[in-house]
């Protein structure tokens, strides 16, 4: 019998600690971008926490049409935006102890030119996993890339069967739409992350988790890795939980 893990993630800039928990615990990790680009998620942004609160650090688009899938959103050039995020950083991080490898993993990044969304996107997660040691063992796609058809619940579970996965882990996100019973009848186990937030070192004020990666970089550096710790549970399990208790009111 199989026992491949499987992750399906949307691209996201420099996303949060919580993605790379995932990427740790997975054997497979598909980018899922070929979905629908929703305005005000997180998939061409990212919150940096500064001296004055959280600053969003924006990818500028091109003009979005409606129902226009993430990897087909194209990139604005008006504006000499990546000088401006490397500002920006360079200005909050530059107290930091690793500022040079935060600002070396996103030069990294934008020293190309992406024409898509996806492609920074997906790069950006793909430097920090590089950069943690977190490649090794893994194998990543694009969803894009695969024949793999079918909506929602279904087209991950078909996902699974085409890398002949036996687990599938999840986000809370998935505690809204997800048929859990769809994977249940298919022998195919759902778990998700259960997000640890271990305290790390970080400037400016109280610990808070939900911010860019870049800021684990720029304060711990590649001892960093020792905070992307966290496990998985069961979905039966989870669900009855403190933390889906939580986002499950939060996200009404």
């Amino acid at each position: 019998m199989d026992s491949k893990t499987i992750v399906i993630s949307q691209p996201y800039l420099f996303p949060w600690i919580g993605l790379f928990e995932q990427v740790r615990l997975t054997d497979i990790f598909v980018f899922y971008d070929d979905v629908q680009f929703s305005k005000g998620h997180f998939q061409d942004r990212v919150q940096i926490k500064t001296s004055k609160g959280f600053k969003w650090m924006t990818v500028p688009k091109a003009g979005v049409r409606l129902n226009q899938k993430i990897c087909e959103v194209e990139i604005e050039y008006k504006t000499n935006w990546k000088k401006s995020h490397l500002d920006f950083l360079k200005q909050i991080y530059k107290p930091a102890p690793f500022y040079d490898d935060m600002i070396s993993v996103v030069k990294s990044v934008y020293d190309n030119n992406h024409k898509y969304l996806s492609q920074i996107t997906i790069e950006s997660t793909m430097s920090v996993a590089e950069y943690y040691g977190l490649l090794k063992n893994r194998e990543f796609f694009i969803s894009s890339n695969l024949a793999v058809n079918g909506h929602s619940t279904q087209r991950v579970l078909e996902f699974v069967k085409y890398f002949k996965a036996s687990r599938y882990i999840t986000a809370m996100g998935a505690l809204k739409y997800f048929d859990f019973e769809l994977f249940e009848k298919e022998n195919k186990k759902v778990e998700f992350v259960d997000y640890k937030k271990l305290p790390y070192p970080q400037l400016y004020g109280n610990f808070n988790p939900y911010v860019s990666i870049l800021d684990l970089i720029a304060n711990t550096g590649k001892e960093g890795i020792s905070y992307i710790s966290s496990s998985s549970v069961y979905w039966k399990e989870f669900i009855t939980s403190s933390n889906a208790m939580e986002y499950l009111i939060k996200n009404k």
